[in-house]
Protein backbone atom coordinates (compact mmCIF):
# COMPACT_ATOMS: atom_id res chain seq x y z
CA UNK A 1 0.00 0.00 0.00
CA UNK A 2 1.07 3.60 -0.83
CA UNK A 3 0.81 6.14 1.86
CA UNK A 4 -0.01 9.22 0.23
CA UNK A 5 0.61 12.39 1.69
CA UNK A 6 -0.56 15.84 1.88
CA UNK A 7 2.39 17.86 3.00
CA UNK A 8 1.75 21.73 4.24
CA UNK A 9 4.63 24.33 4.31
CA UNK A 10 7.13 24.68 0.84
CA UNK A 11 9.41 26.58 2.81
CA UNK A 12 13.19 25.36 3.14
CA UNK A 13 12.63 22.13 5.16
CA UNK A 14 9.26 21.29 3.00
CA UNK A 15 11.03 21.32 0.02
CA UNK A 16 13.91 19.03 1.94
CA UNK A 17 10.92 16.98 2.79
CA UNK A 18 9.15 16.71 -0.17
CA UNK A 19 12.00 15.78 -2.39
CA UNK A 20 12.88 12.94 0.77
CA UNK A 21 9.61 11.48 0.61
CA UNK A 22 9.37 11.53 -3.04
CA UNK A 23 13.05 9.91 -3.73
CA UNK A 24 14.49 8.43 -1.11
CA UNK A 25 11.29 7.24 1.49
CA UNK A 26 9.62 3.88 0.60
CA UNK A 27 5.92 3.41 0.10
CA UNK A 28 4.54 6.63 0.02
CA UNK A 29 3.92 9.69 -2.01
CA UNK A 30 3.28 13.58 -1.97
CA UNK A 31 -0.12 13.95 -3.83
CA UNK A 32 -1.23 17.17 -2.56
CA UNK A 33 1.33 20.17 -1.17
CA UNK A 34 0.04 23.49 0.40
CA UNK A 35 1.58 26.69 1.73
CA UNK A 36 0.35 30.56 2.28
CA UNK A 37 2.27 31.38 -1.41
CA UNK A 38 0.96 30.47 -4.72
CA UNK A 39 4.39 30.35 -5.34
CA UNK A 40 5.48 28.69 -2.85
CA UNK A 41 3.27 25.67 -3.39
CA UNK A 42 3.90 25.26 -6.97
CA UNK A 43 7.36 25.00 -6.38
CA UNK A 44 6.91 22.45 -4.15
CA UNK A 45 3.96 20.87 -6.18
CA UNK A 46 6.70 20.85 -9.11
CA UNK A 47 9.41 18.92 -6.65
CA UNK A 48 6.22 16.03 -5.79
CA UNK A 49 5.91 15.40 -9.48
CA UNK A 50 2.74 17.31 -10.55
CA UNK A 51 1.35 17.03 -6.61
CA UNK A 52 -2.32 18.92 -6.27
CA UNK A 53 -1.75 22.26 -4.98
CA UNK A 54 -3.42 24.27 -2.27
CA UNK A 55 -2.52 27.74 -1.28
CA UNK A 56 -3.62 28.85 2.26
CA UNK A 57 -6.21 25.98 2.70
CA UNK A 58 -5.36 23.90 5.42
CA UNK A 59 -8.39 22.31 5.81
CA UNK A 60 -8.83 21.96 1.97
CA UNK A 61 -5.33 19.52 1.86
CA UNK A 62 -6.22 17.59 4.98
CA UNK A 63 -9.67 16.86 4.50
CA UNK A 64 -8.72 15.76 0.57
CA UNK A 65 -9.58 12.61 0.41
CA UNK A 66 -6.51 10.80 -1.66
CA UNK A 67 -4.95 12.17 1.64
CA UNK A 68 -4.37 9.61 3.72
CA UNK A 69 -1.46 11.18 6.01
CA UNK A 70 -0.28 14.73 6.66
CA UNK A 71 3.40 16.16 6.77
CA UNK A 72 3.70 19.61 8.64
CA UNK A 73 6.54 21.95 7.94
CA UNK A 74 5.54 25.36 8.32
CA UNK A 75 6.89 27.69 10.78
CA UNK A 76 5.91 26.66 14.46
CA UNK A 77 3.49 29.40 15.05
CA UNK A 78 1.09 27.69 12.14
CA UNK A 79 1.79 23.91 13.49
CA UNK A 80 -0.98 23.97 15.47
CA UNK A 81 -4.07 24.97 13.23
CA UNK A 82 -2.70 22.19 10.51
CA UNK A 83 -2.17 19.28 13.05
CA UNK A 84 -5.24 20.09 14.90
CA UNK A 85 -7.43 19.86 11.75
CA UNK A 86 -5.64 16.57 10.63
CA UNK A 87 -6.40 14.84 13.97
CA UNK A 88 -10.27 16.07 13.74
CA UNK A 89 -10.01 14.28 10.04
CA UNK A 90 -8.19 11.75 12.10
CA UNK A 91 -5.35 11.24 9.95
CA UNK A 92 -1.73 10.50 11.03
CA UNK A 93 0.07 13.75 11.09
CA UNK A 94 3.60 14.71 11.23
CA UNK A 95 5.05 17.77 12.62
CA UNK A 96 8.59 19.23 12.67
CA UNK A 97 9.61 20.56 15.75
CA UNK A 98 8.21 22.58 17.82
CA UNK A 99 4.75 20.56 18.09
CA UNK A 100 3.58 24.23 18.91
CA UNK A 101 4.93 27.56 20.26
CA UNK A 102 3.45 27.64 23.64
CA UNK A 103 2.42 24.61 26.23
CA UNK A 104 -0.96 25.61 26.71
CA UNK A 105 -1.43 24.78 22.33
CA UNK A 106 0.22 21.79 23.16
CA UNK A 107 -1.81 20.48 25.94
CA UNK A 108 -4.82 20.96 23.65
CA UNK A 109 -3.22 18.98 21.06
CA UNK A 110 -2.73 16.47 23.69
CA UNK A 111 -6.77 16.07 24.68
CA UNK A 112 -7.81 16.46 21.50
CA UNK A 113 -5.86 13.31 20.40
CA UNK A 114 -6.71 11.29 23.62
CA UNK A 115 -10.25 12.03 22.58
CA UNK A 116 -10.49 10.20 19.51
CA UNK A 117 -8.66 6.90 21.37
CA UNK A 118 -5.90 7.29 18.48
CA UNK A 119 -2.32 7.93 18.43
CA UNK A 120 -2.22 9.99 15.03
CA UNK A 121 0.21 13.08 16.14
CA UNK A 122 3.96 12.37 15.71
CA UNK A 123 6.68 15.30 16.25
CA UNK A 124 10.26 16.06 14.31
CA UNK A 125 12.56 15.07 17.15
CA UNK A 126 15.13 13.26 15.01
CA UNK A 127 17.57 12.76 16.96
CA UNK A 128 16.03 9.57 18.04
CA UNK A 129 16.57 8.09 14.79
CA UNK A 130 20.57 9.31 15.04
CA UNK A 131 22.79 6.11 14.71
CA UNK A 132 25.02 6.71 17.60
CA UNK A 133 22.13 7.91 19.96
CA UNK A 134 20.13 5.06 18.62
CA UNK A 135 23.45 2.87 19.94
CA UNK A 136 23.44 4.36 23.51
CA UNK A 137 19.54 3.48 23.67
CA UNK A 138 20.18 -0.04 22.71
CA UNK A 139 22.98 -0.56 25.30
CA UNK A 140 21.59 1.38 28.30
CA UNK A 141 17.87 -0.71 27.49
CA UNK A 142 19.98 -3.48 27.77
CA UNK A 143 20.49 -3.67 31.37
CA UNK A 144 23.87 -4.11 31.03
CA UNK A 145 25.39 -0.92 32.69
CA UNK A 146 22.59 -0.80 35.50
CA UNK A 147 20.55 2.00 35.76
CA UNK A 148 22.02 5.57 34.79
CA UNK A 149 22.94 8.25 37.08
CA UNK A 150 24.09 11.79 35.17
CA UNK A 151 25.16 12.67 31.87
CA UNK A 152 27.24 14.94 30.42
CA UNK A 153 26.54 16.20 26.91
CA UNK A 154 27.36 19.20 24.85
CA UNK A 155 25.81 21.02 21.81
CA UNK A 156 28.58 23.13 20.30
CA UNK A 157 27.88 25.57 17.52
CA UNK A 158 30.73 27.01 15.19
CA UNK A 159 29.05 30.41 15.17
CA UNK A 160 25.29 32.12 15.42
CA UNK A 161 23.91 35.36 13.90
CA UNK A 162 23.53 38.99 15.76
CA UNK A 163 19.77 37.79 16.07
CA UNK A 164 20.06 35.03 17.86
CA UNK A 165 19.64 35.29 22.00
CA UNK A 166 19.65 33.99 24.83
CA UNK A 167 16.05 32.14 25.40
CA UNK A 168 16.83 30.79 21.92
CA UNK A 169 19.69 28.83 22.88
CA UNK A 170 16.31 26.83 24.32
CA UNK A 171 14.09 27.07 21.72
CA UNK A 172 16.28 26.88 19.01
CA UNK A 173 19.37 24.42 20.39
CA UNK A 174 18.72 22.27 23.71
CA UNK A 175 15.21 21.20 22.63
CA UNK A 176 17.11 18.38 21.10
CA UNK A 177 18.53 17.38 24.23
CA UNK A 178 14.96 17.97 26.28
CA UNK A 179 13.29 15.47 24.03
CA UNK A 180 16.38 13.16 23.44
CA UNK A 181 17.79 12.51 26.51
CA UNK A 182 14.42 12.12 28.42
CA UNK A 183 13.93 9.61 25.72
CA UNK A 184 17.26 7.98 26.70
CA UNK A 185 16.78 7.46 29.97
CA UNK A 186 12.95 6.78 30.33
CA UNK A 187 12.20 8.96 32.26
CA UNK A 188 9.83 12.56 32.51
CA UNK A 189 11.28 15.78 33.51
CA UNK A 190 11.51 16.97 36.69
CA UNK A 191 13.13 20.08 37.21
CA UNK A 192 15.74 22.35 35.46
CA UNK A 193 18.49 24.77 36.02
CA UNK A 194 20.60 27.76 33.89
CA UNK A 195 23.71 28.66 35.22
CA UNK A 196 25.18 31.65 33.67
CA UNK A 197 29.17 32.85 34.26
CA UNK A 198 31.64 33.82 31.95
CA UNK A 199 31.05 34.65 28.22
CA UNK A 200 33.04 34.68 25.15
CA UNK A 201 33.94 37.55 23.42
CA UNK A 202 31.89 36.22 20.49
CA UNK A 203 28.84 36.66 22.03
CA UNK A 204 26.76 40.06 22.09
CA UNK A 205 24.33 41.89 23.88
CA UNK A 206 21.37 39.74 23.81
CA UNK A 207 23.16 36.57 24.25
CA UNK A 208 24.63 34.78 27.29
CA UNK A 209 27.08 32.60 26.03
CA UNK A 210 27.90 29.61 26.94
CA UNK A 211 25.23 28.26 29.19
CA UNK A 212 25.06 25.27 31.44
CA UNK A 213 22.09 23.72 32.08
CA UNK A 214 21.19 21.24 34.66
CA UNK A 215 18.37 18.78 34.12
CA UNK A 216 16.75 16.45 36.48
CA UNK A 217 14.56 13.68 36.03
CA UNK A 218 11.68 12.26 38.18
CA UNK A 219 13.85 9.23 39.32
CA UNK A 220 16.51 11.74 40.06
CA UNK A 221 18.91 11.40 37.34
CA UNK A 222 21.07 14.47 36.35
CA UNK A 223 22.04 15.79 32.67
CA UNK A 224 24.41 18.56 32.62
CA UNK A 225 24.12 20.52 29.28
CA UNK A 226 26.81 22.72 27.96
CA UNK A 227 25.22 24.95 25.55
CA UNK A 228 27.74 26.68 23.45
CA UNK A 229 26.79 28.73 20.24
CA UNK A 230 30.19 30.56 19.21
CA UNK A 231 32.63 28.10 20.18
CA UNK A 232 34.61 28.43 16.69
CA UNK A 233 35.57 25.27 16.31
CA UNK A 234 33.16 23.27 14.74
CA UNK A 235 29.81 21.00 15.29
CA UNK A 236 30.54 19.24 18.48
CA UNK A 237 27.79 16.92 19.90
CA UNK A 238 28.18 14.76 22.64
CA UNK A 239 26.87 12.68 25.06
CA UNK A 240 27.84 10.16 27.98
CA UNK A 241 25.81 8.13 29.92
CA UNK A 242 27.45 7.36 33.75
CA UNK A 243 25.72 3.93 34.72
CA UNK A 244 26.13 1.94 37.86
CA UNK A 245 28.02 -0.76 36.09
CA UNK A 246 29.46 1.55 33.47
CA UNK A 247 29.86 4.41 31.28
CA UNK A 248 28.38 4.97 28.00
CA UNK A 249 30.21 7.47 25.25
CA UNK A 250 28.23 8.22 21.84
CA UNK A 251 30.43 8.07 18.91
CA UNK A 252 31.33 10.59 16.91
CA UNK A 253 30.96 11.02 13.26
CA UNK A 254 34.13 8.99 12.12
CA UNK A 255 36.33 11.19 10.31
CA UNK A 256 40.14 9.66 9.55
CA UNK A 257 43.05 10.90 11.16
CA UNK A 258 45.68 12.69 9.86
CA UNK A 259 49.60 13.32 10.20
CA UNK A 260 50.72 16.41 8.66
CA UNK A 261 52.73 19.60 9.39
CA UNK A 262 53.86 17.50 12.44
CA UNK A 263 50.15 17.24 13.52
CA UNK A 264 48.28 14.30 14.72
CA UNK A 265 44.43 15.59 13.95
CA UNK A 266 40.93 14.83 13.61
CA UNK A 267 38.25 16.84 11.69
CA UNK A 268 35.25 17.88 13.41
CA UNK A 269 32.01 18.00 12.03
CA UNK A 270 31.28 21.99 10.92
CA UNK A 271 27.51 21.55 9.94
CA UNK A 272 24.25 20.23 11.52
CA UNK A 273 22.66 19.31 8.47
CA UNK A 274 25.75 17.16 7.35
CA UNK A 275 25.79 15.31 11.04
CA UNK A 276 22.11 14.85 11.19
CA UNK A 277 21.23 14.90 7.99
CA UNK A 278 20.64 10.92 7.37
CA UNK A 279 18.19 10.79 10.62
CA UNK A 280 15.96 12.60 8.58
CA UNK A 281 15.65 9.50 6.02
CA UNK A 282 15.44 6.98 8.68
CA UNK A 283 12.94 9.10 10.77
CA UNK A 284 10.71 9.84 7.66
CA UNK A 285 10.78 5.90 6.53
CA UNK A 286 9.75 4.87 10.03
CA UNK A 287 6.78 7.44 10.03
CA UNK A 288 5.67 5.97 6.50
CA UNK A 289 6.22 2.81 7.82
CA UNK A 290 4.12 3.00 11.16
CA UNK A 291 1.19 5.75 9.42
CA UNK A 292 0.42 2.60 7.64
CA UNK A 293 -0.28 0.93 10.79
CA UNK A 294 -1.60 3.05 12.27
CA UNK A 295 1.02 3.44 15.27
CA UNK A 296 3.55 6.09 16.26
CA UNK A 297 6.29 4.79 17.49
CA UNK A 298 8.56 8.23 17.46
CA UNK A 299 8.24 11.45 19.68
CA UNK A 300 4.44 11.69 20.56
CA UNK A 301 2.66 15.08 21.57
CA UNK A 302 3.44 14.60 25.05
CA UNK A 303 6.70 14.40 23.84
CA UNK A 304 6.08 17.51 22.27
CA UNK A 305 3.94 19.04 25.04
CA UNK A 306 6.72 18.17 27.35
CA UNK A 307 9.20 19.69 25.86
CA UNK A 308 7.28 22.89 25.79
CA UNK A 309 7.19 23.44 29.25
CA UNK A 310 10.62 21.77 29.61
CA UNK A 311 11.60 24.82 27.45
CA UNK A 312 9.74 27.18 29.27
CA UNK A 313 11.36 26.32 32.60
CA UNK A 314 14.93 26.31 31.43
CA UNK A 315 13.53 29.92 29.89
CA UNK A 316 12.37 31.42 33.42
CA UNK A 317 15.61 30.03 34.90
CA UNK A 318 18.09 31.57 32.49
CA UNK A 319 15.78 35.13 34.25
CA UNK A 320 16.46 33.90 38.10
CA UNK A 321 19.34 31.50 38.06
CA UNK A 322 16.88 29.31 40.19
CA UNK A 323 16.17 25.65 39.97
CA UNK A 324 12.94 25.36 38.37
CA UNK A 325 9.85 22.60 38.30
CA UNK A 326 8.40 21.19 35.12
CA UNK A 327 5.02 20.99 35.91
CA UNK A 328 3.71 18.39 33.49
CA UNK A 329 1.99 16.19 35.82
CA UNK A 330 1.83 12.51 35.58
CA UNK A 331 2.49 11.34 31.71
CA UNK A 332 -1.27 9.79 30.50
CA UNK A 333 -1.68 6.06 30.33
CA UNK A 334 -2.69 6.95 26.48
CA UNK A 335 1.10 7.65 25.98
CA UNK A 336 2.29 4.88 28.31
CA UNK A 337 4.41 2.25 26.20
Amino acid sequence: MELKIGLIGCGAIGREHIKRLSGKVQGCKVVAVCDVFEEGAKKGAELAGGAKVYVNDVAGIVNDPEVDAVVVTTPGFAHKEAVMAAIKAGKPVFTEKPMTTTAADSKEIVEAEMATGKHLVQVGFMRRYDKGYQQVKALLDSGDFGKPLLCKCTHRNPEVGTDYNTPMAVHDTAIHEIDCMHWLVDDEWDSVQVILGADTKYTHPALRDPQVMVMRTKKGVTIMLEVFVNCKFGYDINCEVVCEDGVIHMPSPAFPTVRKDGNLSTPIEQSWINRFIDSYDVELQNWVDCAKKGVVEGPTAWDGYTANLTADALVKSQETGEIVKVESGEKPAFYQN
